[in-house]
């Protein structure tokens, strides 16, 4: 099971000209705000990437949005885990339980998830707030990663389990998310 206090968020390239090229993309955005909305809200640590930002663009604004106080880590390297400016704050983290979320399942998150596997960290790829710009190589990613040891999963899943309890201020507002 996943806890508060040794998880933290992974998320990989959701940027404008990407997004635009992306399968079920309204989807996707939707879960990926919810996503980053619900990690601020359990308080959970975000590592946010984005892909050579001059060519690709900004993140979107309705990711963007949650992450406003955090600086994302330019790379070039497919994979996050080629970038030493990512793998510095990920190891000053502490945490072994990794949420991934992003595009393109089958390039920058597959090649990251299977990095971090290979360091010995446990991953949850979020299942609907990842894609590819076909639905054929998005399957091919998900698949990747379940063959690596990723286990895959949902938005609402990760974020009720994180959660634990039906009761508070934290859980009512994270009802308003998923919702």
């Amino acid at each position: 099971m996943l806890s508060v206090e040794n998880t933290a968020l992974i998320a990989i390239d959701y940027q404008e000209k990407l997004v635009r090229a992306m399968h079920d993309k309204e989807a996707l955005i939707q879960n990926a705000s919810r996503l980053m909305a619900g990690a601020r809200i359990l308080g959970l640590p975000i590592l946010w990437t984005e892909q050579n930002p001059q060519g690709l663009g900004p993140t979107v604004p309705e990711v963007a949005e949650h992450l406003s106080d955090l600086e994302p880590i330019t790379k070039l390297s497919f994979s996050s885990c080629g970038e030493p400016r990512f793998m510095e704050p990920l190891e000053n983290l502490h945490r072994k339980q990794f949420l991934v979320g992003g595009i393109e399942c089958h390039v920058c998150v597959y090649q990251t998830v299977a990095d971090l596997i290979h360091m010995g960290y446990e991953v949850q790829v979020l299942a609907d707030a990842v894609s590819s710009r076909t639905a054929g190589n998005r399957a091919i990613g998900l698949d990747r990663c379940r063959e690596m040891g990723a286990g895959i999963t949902s938005v609402e899943t990760v974020l009720f389990e994180l959660l634990k309890v039906a009761e508070g201020d934290r859980f009512k507002q994270m009802l308003k998310v998923v919702k």
